[in-house]
């Protein structure tokens, strides 16, 4: 068995500063989330999703391979939307075997009200602090990681929808 590639000090410390990232940002969307706005991160990612699509209407596969979940999950949280009248559920006119999801008016209120407290999330926690340089680096980074992680493109049009 060969010896690991084993990362040099500045990898070592680019990569604890990503992984210390992951673990954290999370938390702080979705705390802001639910104390404004009484969703999760994935639940206003779902909505946002939703809002964005033809009609607010998506099939669930599609709406899965959007926001990158399992059917069993999206499935759950969906439920728990359509409970709160954010979305509504119904079969796919196209495909019977199908189900699509649309967003409510009531889910269109609450996406809209959530948005201006998430994006001050976002650019305190993030954008804010880096300069116009680093969030052209970010983006180039966030680019450069996405090709191994997504080699298919599966989420491409996810993260490649506001590209200047």
């Amino acid at each position: 068995m060969s010896e690991p590639d084993w990362l040099d000090d500045d990898e070592r410390a680019a990569w604890v500063r990503l992984a210390a990232i992951l673990q954290l940002l999370p938390g702080v969307l979705d705390s802001q989330l639910r104390r404004d706005s009484g969703l999760t991160h994935f639940d206003y990612y779902t909505l946002a999703m939703l809002s964005e699509s033809p009609a607010r209407t998506l099939r669930m596969t599609a709406l899965a391979a959007q926001t990158h979940a399992t059917l069993p999950r999206l499935s759950h949280v969906v439920k728990r939307l359509e409970e709160r009248g954010l979305v509504a559920r119904f079969p796919c006119p196209d495909d019977a075997r199908a189900t699509n999801v649309r967003l409510s008016e009531e889910g269109w209120r609450a996406v809209r009200a959530a948005a201006p407290g998430h994006v001050a999330t976002v650019r305190h926690h993030v954008v804010d602090v880096l300069t116009p340089e680093q969030v052209d680096q970010l983006t180039a980074i966030g680019s450069a990681l996405l090709t191994r992680l997504d080699p298919e493109g599966a989420m491409a049009e996810v993260y490649r929808r506001y590209d200047p």
